[in-house]
């Protein structure tokens, strides 16, 4: 159990280590001018839903502070880029959406970024190994959503 333990922490240390390495890559890219990444990051985010979403869903799905998404939301909303309107099943809410020009932004810096991504994966890793990542990555992202302690996360050894 220790030996597993320790591995599980060799893994999770080279995980933030590759995030790491490939955020910073990512940001050093001329594709940046009109937003930021975490800028981008909501504008993607919102993109990614069928329906106008609250803040609360949205924050799910990014990697900042309730507060920082707070203030991120309404610099984009200033901006244009994000509409915002009452819930309707809920006045004290608000819907979060894309706005025309924060759509065609979000595409615009989107292909660019999708272009930088398949670079960078595909220059050190095999059709395999990128199918690999993805299923192990999506396997994690679906089983750190349950709550924690919940029995469900415990992986059986194969």
């Amino acid at each position: 159990m220790a030996a597993r333990r320790v591995r599980a922490n060799e893994a999770w240390e080279a995980l933030l280590s590759a995030h790491a390495s490939l955020i910073k890559r990512f940001a050093a890219e001329d594709i940046w001018r009109e937003v930021s990444m975490r800028e981008y990051d909501v504008l993607y985010t919102l993109s990614k839903c069928p329906a106008p979403v609250r803040i609360s869903e949205l924050n799910r799905h990014v990697l900042l502070s309730q507060p920082a998404l707070s203030r991120l939301v309404d610099r984009l909303a200033a901006r244009g880029l994000i509409q915002r309107r009452p819930d309707p099943a809920d006045g004290r809410s608000v819907l979060l959406s894309l706005t025309g020009p924060g759509r065609v932004l979000q595409r615009q810096v989107g292909r660019k970024h999708a272009r930088s991504v398949a670079r960078a994966l595909t220059a050190v890793l095999s059709p395999g190994e990128l199918a690999q990542l993805a299923e192990l990555s999506q396997k994690l992202a679906c089983r750190a959503a349950l709550p924690a302690g919940h029995d469900a996360f415990e992986v059986v050894p194969a």
